[in-house]
This record gives C-alpha cells, sequence and structure tokens, in this order.
C-alpha cells in the first residue's frame, strides 16, 4: 500500500467503530486481509465459519467504495472461501449478503459483506435465501 493509500485509511478510522480497531484481537479475529480489506470472524455467527468481508477504510455503504476497492473485494472472498472450504469440511454453499442500510438490517455503519457456509439441510427450506429478510419472502407466494 502506498504511503498516501495508508494516510487516507488511518485518516477515515472512527474510534468507537469495532472494525476500524481491526488490531484488537478481542474484538477482530482476522482470518486473511489483503491492501483494502480484511477477513474477520462474525462476533456472533449465524453458523459456523461465518465471516466478513470489511473495507480498512471505515465507509458505511458499499457505494462509497473505490473502484480500487470493489476490484479487491473479489479476491480476497475466494481467499476466504478457500479457507472456510478447508476448515468447514467443504460447505455445500454460501449465503453472501450486505446489510446496507439501517432499514436493511446494518447495526453497524461500516460495511461489511457477509460469508456464511451453508449445507444441504441447515433449515428446512432454503428456497428464497436472504429474501427471508424481507416482505413477500415466502417462495411458495411467488408461484
Amino acid at each position: 500500500m502506498a504511503d498516501n493509500e495508508e494516510k487516507v485509511v488511518a485518516s477515515s478510522q472512527q474510534k468507537d467503530c469495532i472494525f476500524c480497531r481491526r488490531h484488537n484481537e478481542r474484538l477482530n479475529r482476522i482470518m486473511c486481509e489483503n491492501d483494502s480489506f480484511f477477513a474477520r470472524h462474525d462476533n456472533y455467527p449465524a453458523a459456523a465459519g461465518h465471516i466478513e468481508i470489511v473495507p480498512k477504510r471505515h465507509v458505511e455503504s458499499v457505494f462509497d467504495l473505490t473502484e480500487r476497492e470493489v476490484v479487491q473485494a473479489y479476491p480476497l472472498m475466494r481467499k476466504a472461501r478457500s479457507i472456510l472450504t478447508e476448515a468447514y469440511d467443504l460447505p455445500h454453499g454460501y449465503t453472501i449478503g450486505i446489510n446496507e442500510g439501517k432499514a436493511a438490517g446494518q447495526s453497524i455503519k461500516h460495511l461489511h459483506i457477509h460469508m456464511i457456509p451453508r449445507y444441504v439441510g441447515d433449515v428446512e427450506d432454503p428456497r428464497g435465501g436472504i429474501r427471508q429478510a424481507a416482505p413477500n419472502w415466502n417462495p411458495d407466494s411467488w408461484l
């Protein structure tokens, strides 16, 4: 990371933000990282292996990411998936999502992309996936 980029990241940190205090091991158990993002284990996992991909720069919205950050997010997601695949016996799938804004359930005002390993049978009816968090989620009503 260039000196200018390090200064931008450092100047964008919020003292009361759990993700901005990424070096505090009590708050963040980091799995892997790159120049712009880190992958951390979720403190309240929805399933074993639930992680979050978090920008190092304090940014609330996915729409506020720079083009460089957008490009760097995906390779870290792939690296994290490789680690999870080994650690959690080849999950059958993943639920990947972002809670964008308070109305969507964002509880920490720092962007984080959830990656949750999934297995056949881990819920009775997985149809609709993340849509179950919103109105009109029932797949039987879509027919």
